[in-house]
């Protein structure tokens, strides 16, 4: 079974500038492609956990985020960080889907696809939705913050103070 870190999208790989779909609008954060470097030399595979309501609520289409997260994939990717794929819930909270995170669905489907071990694995993201989802998903869940951002959760992570 293999380890993955599950990230938010929007406010925890990239600046969330709000219904984020537009190329010119990526802005990773800093210290994200250091840290996935070094996840990712550590043995973990990246799964991107997105709520994108902007799709429900009409902002934009879902081939627009799906081509935005291309984009983000192919621009980590030029860092060599690699995401192995991406789950999108595209609904509106309003829609009351079972997909949307707190929901654990998507999660779940990825352990299945890739055959994760989720005892092994991570969840991180900025919102307590990211943390309920990973933790609904049997997965051990952070809140990135300020002063608790990605660099301090790799570190945490890599030393094994989790």
């Amino acid at each position: 079974m293999q380890k993955a870190i599950f990230l938010d999208r929007d406010g925890t790989i990239n600046v969330d500038r709000g219904y984020v779909y537009k190329f010119e609008d990526l802005e990773f954060i800093q210290g994200v492609e250091s840290s996935l470097k070094m996840l990712q030399s550590a043995g973990y595979l990246f799964i991107i956990i997105t709520n994108q309501s902007g799709v429900g609520r009409g902002y934009f289409s879902e081939a627009d985020a799906h081509k935005f997260n291309r984009y983000l994939i192919d621009e980590l990717q030029k860092k060599t960080v690699t995401i192995t794929d991406v789950f999108m819930c595209s609904h509106a909270p309003e829609d009351k889907c079972d997909c949307r995170k707190p929901s654990p669905k998507l999660i779940l489907e990825a352990i299945e696809k890739y055959d994760i071990d989720a005892s092994g694995s991570f969840m991180l993201g900025d919102k307590q939705s990211d943390v309920d989802c990973g933790r609904n998903a049997g997965v051990k869940s952070y809140l990135i913050d300020e002063q608790r951002n990605i660099e301090y959760w790799t570190k945490r992570i890599l030393n094994k103070q989790l």
